[in-house]
């Protein structure tokens, strides 16, 4: 392997591990199609951006397959094998776990699986759908109800100002955040020659500031202090946090 393929290498390596931690379904789609993986059309890839693995059990002998359309078998799974899931479409999961001939990874039929939890697609359809919706308003800076206290700080950075207090309705934070912009400025001066010259320089202003009030752990209350800073879009919602365990 040369050194450029080595820091390729490398660099898409680390940028995967950093999307495993982080929880982030966009970081791990980049991720993932950076170091060559795929998704199948029509599938939810959730392992990446889950807190902890699913597992599900096989229920009966069963095929896992190679691909989606489940045309092609890529071994047995014995009754009782414990898997851990991948991704998942309406009627399918992608797993990972030991068939009998050895290791593997691919598609099989829901009801091939079992899981303690009657309603865990739906909880993971929605843990998807939210998460999706959280990333593109971390990507533009952005906050709304429901984002809890880590995806607020992930979008917006450190508060200028932080306070708590306990009250019968329990634990409640504010951040409060003071919102910058680079505002152009003409100045007069003299070059080598001694000419009048005019330059643009660029000072950093505060234009708003934010208040972001949490309970139970998520976005509650927004509030513009000062200024405009969420923009004619106004107040964005969305779900509160979703338990999928």
């Amino acid at each position: 392997m040369n050194s450029r393929s080595r820091t390729v290498f490398v660099a898409a390596t680390a940028a995967f591990a950093l999307c495993l931690m982080g929880g982030s379904l966009l970081q791990a789609q980049q991720a993932r199609s950076r170091l060559g993986g795929t998704t199948e059309p029509g599938s939810l890839y959730i392992e990446d951006i889950l807190p902890k693995p699913v597992r599900l059990s096989v229920a009966g002998d069963s095929i896992i397959y190679y691909q989606i359309d489940m045309q092609r078998p890529l071994g047995q799974m014995a009754p009782g094998t414990t898997v851990q899931l991948v991704a998942m479409t309406d009627t399918s999961y992608k797993v990972r776990g030991r068939a009998r001939h050895g290791d593997v990874a691919g598609w099989m039929r829901k009801e091939d699986l079992k899981s303690p939890d009657p309603q865990l697609y739906d909880k993971l359809k929605a843990f998807y759908e939210r998460q999706k919706k959280v990333d593109e308003l971390i990507a533009n800076r952005q906050v709304a109800l429901g984002m809890t206290n880590l995806e607020v700080e992930q979008s917006l950075g450190r508060p200028t100002r932080k306070s708590t207090k306990i009250t019968a309705a329990g634990r409640e934070e504010v951040l409060e955040y003071s919102i910058f912009d680079k505002v152009p400025q003409v100045t007069t001066g003299r070059d080598a020659s001694g000419q009048l010259v005019q330059s643009t320089i660029y000072v950093k202003v505060e234009v708003g500031r934010l208040t972001v009030g949490f309970q139970n752990g998520a976005v509650s209350e927004i509030n513009e202090t000062m200024g405009n800073p969420l923009g004619a879009g106004g107040v964005k919602i969305v779900p509160g946090p979703i338990t999928v365990f």
